[in-house]
């Protein structure tokens, strides 16, 4: 269960509480005491102490639906390698002023030995004058699990100014989140540990816009599912997504058709809050806003659109008998052929005449002895002129059995 630090009453103000009810008390004619009618006994009757009411039950925390989680797992690598661009756009309000710019960034990360996602947004402008942006910067698995994330937000008034930094890391078993928060020279800090049980299907803002770019080369976003989220307060809460539909937007001269999906996140202690985004087919983010806010982000030049490349079946030939004799090229290669061996054993002979010697005198004793099993004959025969035999006759086939012949 999520912990955090508190801030409690101080001691002075709970101390001038009491004064004033004591001087109403006065004022009224009743005594200036603060204890109850049950704590007003008579000394022979001391007053009971009540046992103190046990403390109530830790809330539960919300859970992901299995769609959600299935969803997540279903992420390719392929999938994740289409997600590696940036997009540029500008911060727009209700009357077409420029007040900012907003920038995406994917690129291609190892998340303990497994490709991921390297996570950059940045957005940075001036409301009514006044400087204010957010920054986030994450690591994500190749299923869009936050491995690190750190997202700030700032806004500079006049008098102080406004600082909210999130660090959110994984280790281990569990994941450990620090939040600070700079007001002035105030500085509130809190920290809060969460299971790795209690965080599937969880969803955080940089996963999140990995997940939306997703949704939308797919074209496709499921129903019934339901992922965990942080709220504006760093509640554990549900979020959704919403397929809205296509519609034509137009960016700088060109009119094309969008797929948008909206993104709520139900808070349990705060109203639910949506944004609305709108995607090329390959992704590329053309718009988002805030649902009820009167500023938008806007894509202002219409980026090169990246069509996924279809790799064509293998053709299939049939096997056909060959009749080379009937094909003229190979026939002809088969006589160069011939012709080229025949002309390499002659080269062969000639270099070598001894052995013209030694099948003459082959043949010669064949015909003389003229035996019934030639093989036999002839193995006899050349194994006297093997080096590491014995001395022997080659007639041994004629006189005896020989040690060549089967058994």
């Amino acid at each position: 269960m999520p912990w955090a630090i508190r801030m409690t009453t101080p001691p002075g103000r709970a101390a001038m509480e009491d004064t004033k009810v004591s001087e109403r008390n006065a004022s009224e004619g009743q005594p200036a005491s603060l204890t109850t009618e049950r704590e007003q006994t008579s000394p022979g009757h001391p007053a009971e102490a009540t046992p103190p009411s046990p403390p109530p039950p830790p809330p539960s925390l919300p859970k992901a639906s299995p769609e959600a989680i299935d969803f997540l797992a279903s992420i390719t690598l392929d999938e994740l390698t289409l997600t590696y661009f940036t997009d540029s756009l500008v911060t727009i309000s209700d009357t077409g002023k420029e007040l900012g710019e907003f920038t995406i960034s994917f690129h291609h990360i190892i998340c303990n030995g497994s490709p991921g996602v390297g996570v950059s947004a940045n957005s940075h402008g001036s409301i009514d004058s006044i400087p204010c942006g957010t920054s986030i910067s994450a690591r994500i698995s190749g299923t869009l699990e936050t491995v690190e994330l750190q997202h700030q937000e700032y806004i500079k008034l006049k008098e102080h100014s406004l600082t909210k930094k999130t660090v959110m890391k994984k280790e281990h078993d569990e994941y450990i989140m620090t939040r600070e928060v700079t007001m002035g020279e105030s500085v509130k800090s809190e920290a809060m540990n969460f299971s790795l049980a209690d965080m599937k299907g969880f969803v955080s803002e940089a996963s999140n816009l990995v997940l939306l770019r997703i949704m939308a080369q797919r074209n496709h976003v499921p129903d019934n599912m339901v992922f965990l989220a942080f709220d504006t307060e760093m509640q554990l809460s549900t979020s959704t997504y919403l397929n809205l539909g296509p519609r034509m937007l137009t960016i700088g001269k060109s009119e094309v058709e969008v797929r948008s999906i909206q993104r709520t996140i139900h808070s349990e202690f705060n109203s639910p809050m949506s944004w609305q985004c709108s995607f090329l087919p390959d992704g590329h983010l053309t718009s988002r806003v805030q649902v009820g806010s009167p500023i938008t982000m806007k894509l202002q030049q219409l980026p090169h659109i990246r069509e996924t490349d279809v790799i064509d079946p293998k053709p299939v030939f049939e096997k056909k008998p060959l009749d080379w004799e009937e094909d003229m090229q190979l026939y002809f290669k088969f006589i160069d052929r011939t012709e080229e061996l025949k002309a390499e054993y002659n080269s062969y002979i000639r270099h070598h005449p001894e052995l013209k010697c030694i099948m003459a005198d082959f043949l010669e004793f064949l015909l003389l002895r003229k035996p019934q099993d030639v093989v036999t004959f002839a193995a006899e025969y050349f194994l006297s002129f093997s080096a590491f035999q014995a001395e022997q006759s080659p007639f041994l086939s004629s006189n005896k059995k020989s040690p060549f012949r089967e058994t």
